[in-house]
């Protein structure tokens, strides 16, 4: 197939991360693919993993100018089908890829990813886009919210990471992990007060920058923290510091499926997480015991957490490889990635049968 991945968003995100990913095992397959986008750092990464990447300016929806120039990209790969963001993508390289009788599939990240306007609904109405979403969770809360969207145009394909290959170890003191954005909505706070109340060998090690970081710093120091916690502050190798670690901790009070835990799960550590989003989704029975309640405060991560510190090693080697286990069988990325080929070849081969 000739496939074109289009993204309009100007920061980094799990969508991204996403595309890159799921573009570089289909350009692996054999598959021609080429990626569009207008952030600097995007295109540079699809050139570098995927063998294309293209910027291009989007400027305002339905931009004649926008439209044109991938009238012409589509014309010149001959695509097959255009996979495409929120926002200006739909309003510029769906028009084209509508005008070319291209099928297009839209990609959604969050439940409530796209609102509610009487020119999207037309622009839906127009092209008639297929759904894409990477949990069940953000699927069914996608057709809540757009009444007028057919829950069978809404198709699942979990997202996935290649789980790790090397031997897993133990560490001590054991070392914890977190790696979301410094954010309020991230939990932070729950697991520094759950933490400081834990009198066993630890450490705590911080990935990552936000809005919060300075209080959160000044929070560890006032509750004894200071000298068990590290803060990394942003990395671009997260994979090797997730590698260096054993128990994955997040605490978030809402996510869609989380790109941090699938990472931490391919790396085969042991996830305690509030049980938000499609986090379920990719936790089998044997990691249910450390799947909290959405609502868990402080005092039911340290409980948990205790249970974790107080492993022995034999204990939590089976508990890391019960992890990387979870990543095989749940989202093994070749396999969500095969997944997501075959059925973007029945979208090709349903959208010609409609011409």
């Amino acid at each position: 197939m000739r496939i074109a991945f289009i993204n309009a968003t100007r920061k980094w995100g799990g969508v991204k991360t996403w595309t890159l990913d799921f573009a570089e095992r289909l350009a692996a397959f054999g598959h021609d693919v080429r990626v569009y986008g207008r952030q600097p750092e995007f295109v540079a990464q699809a050139r570098q993993r995927v063998g294309h990447g293209e910027r291009a300016d989007f400027g305002c929806d339905l931009n004649p100018a926008a439209v044109a120039r991938f009238l012409r990209a589509f014309r010149r790969q001959r695509t097959d089908i255009v996979v495409l963001n929120i926002g200006k993508d739909l309003a510029t390289a769906g028009v084209a890829a509508r005008l070319l009788g291209i099928p297009v599939v839209q990609r959604i990240g969050l439940p409530e990813d796209i609102p509610q306007r009487f020119k999207t609904r037309l622009l839906h109405a127009w092209i008639r886009p297929a759904f894409l979403c990477p949990c069940r969770f953000i699927a069914d809360g996608f057709a809540r919210s757009l009444p007028y969207v057919d829950p069978a145009d809404v198709h699942v394909v979990l997202n996935g990471k290649p789980p790790t290959t090397a031997p897993l170890a133990t560490h001590a003191p054991r070392r914890l992990i977190a790696t979301q954005q410094l954010n309020p909505d991230k939990g932070h706070e729950t697991l520094l007060r759950a933490l400081s109340t834990i009198d066993m060998p630890f450490e705590l090690h911080v990935v990552g920058t936000g809005s919060d970081e300075t209080r959160l710093r000044g929070l560890a120091a006032s509750l004894g923290l200071a000298e068990r916690v590290l803060w990394h502050g942003f990395s671009t190798d997260v994979p090797g510091l997730l590698a260096q670690a054993d128990i994955f901790l997040l605490a978030s009070r809402s996510e869609g499926l989380p790109n941090t835990l699938l990472e931490a799960l391919a790396q085969g550590l042991l996830p305690i997480s509030r049980d938000v989003g499609g986090v379920r989704e990719v936790f089998t029975p044997q990691l249910e015991p450390w799947l909290l309640p959405p609502d868990a405060g402080p005092e039911a991560f340290a409980a948990v957490l205790r249970t974790a510190l107080a492993l022995s090693d034999d204990a939590l080697l089976a508990a890391r490889q019960a992890s990387l286990e979870a990543c095989r069988t749940r989202c093994d990325l070749d396999a969500k990635a095969r997944e997501l080929e075959c059925w973007l070849a029945d979208q090709v081969a349903a959208y010609a049968r409609r011409q």
